[in-house]
């Protein structure tokens, strides 16, 4: 029975790759999975003006849900597994950002949250397509804490508290990881592969080829210890990272959070990079 609902969700997952791409299509898998895609309804869009012959990658949407209730969702085409959503602006365009929706996958299966967030914006609706809009952030985004919360693990669906402590506990363990990660001073702006590269090696030199590996990662004395089939040089991790990523890396946790959410800590740490180019590329034309 458990082979045949396997083969049921890999049938289910193909299909769906044949019609999106890269992180499209778990994402797309997803909501195909749990039927959300089919709730709600895009009015309008929004999308950002060329700037100095750079295309535009943010979209502002008004989207509306089966309760007739309306809310703005900001897209950035380079992080295409989270989307910012808000409520409907008022009269003076002023608007609150109201959570941050993520939905990525891998390998795996995918995870799926709602995070709260605090916050305030400006977007003032255009009267016709030829009308600009100017999208601001006037009160700097906060997160506080996940709300909602979906795993999908091979042919395991986990929902309910047990999705929303799990997930609320790899929220931490990715803040602390990009914490140190930002203190590296190491490149941003990053591509999502060129980051990919550049992090695997330092996080884990054991399961890299000699070349790639640190010129640290293995000294003489250094000290092992087994944890997911995988010998991690403990002497390593404490010669690198800080006291709170030590038990993350040695236990093997720290492996899991990169399979199964490496867009999330991609995400993590270019977030300042996000706030950016909302400053630097905020005009906007109606195109629906």
């Amino acid at each position: 029975m458990k082979n045949i609902r396997f083969l049921y969700y890999l049938t289910l997952f193909i299909l769906t790759l044949l019609l999106y791409g890269c992180v499209s299509m778990m994402e797309g898998t997803g909501r195909f999975l749990d039927g959300s895609a089919l709730a709600e309804k895009t009015i309008s869009i929004y999308r950002a003006s060329k700037k100095d012959g750079v295309s535009a990658n943010i979209q502002v949407s008004i989207v509306e849900n089966k309760n007739a209730q309306r809310s703005l969702v900001i897209n950035v085409n380079d992080f295409p597994m989270m989307k910012l959503r808000g409520t409907l602006p008022d009269d003076d365009g002023i608007f609150l950002f109201t959570s941050l929706d993520y939905l990525a996958g891998s390998l795996q299966g995918w995870n799926e949250y709602s995070l709260e967030v605090f916050g305030t914006g400006r977007f003032s609706l255009p009267e016709t397509p030829a009308d600009s809009a100017k999208l601001e952030i006037v009160e700097e985004i906060e997160f506080v804490q996940i709300t909602a919360a979906r795993i999908h693990r091979y042919d395991t669906r986990i929902t309910g508290n047990d999705a929303l402590t799990a997930l609320r506990n790899r929220h931490e363990r990715i803040l602390a990881l990009t914490r140190w990660m930002i203190s590296q001073d190491a490149p941003r702006g990053q591509t999502i592969k060129e980051f990919e590269k550049y992090w695997k090696p330092i996080f884990f030199p054991e399961m890299v080829t000699g070349r790639s590996r640190p010129s640290n990662w293995r000294l003489p004395g250094d000290q092992f210890q087994t944890a997911d089939s995988i010998r991690w040089n403990t002497s390593y991790t404490e010669r690198v990272f800080s006291e709170e990523l030590v038990p993350v890396r040695d236990s093997a946790t720290l492996l899991r959070d990169w399979e199964e959410a490496l867009s999330w800590i991609y995400l993590e740490y270019e977030w300042e990079d996000i706030i950016e180019m909302f400053l630097r590329q905020n005009m906007f034309y109606k195109v629906k």
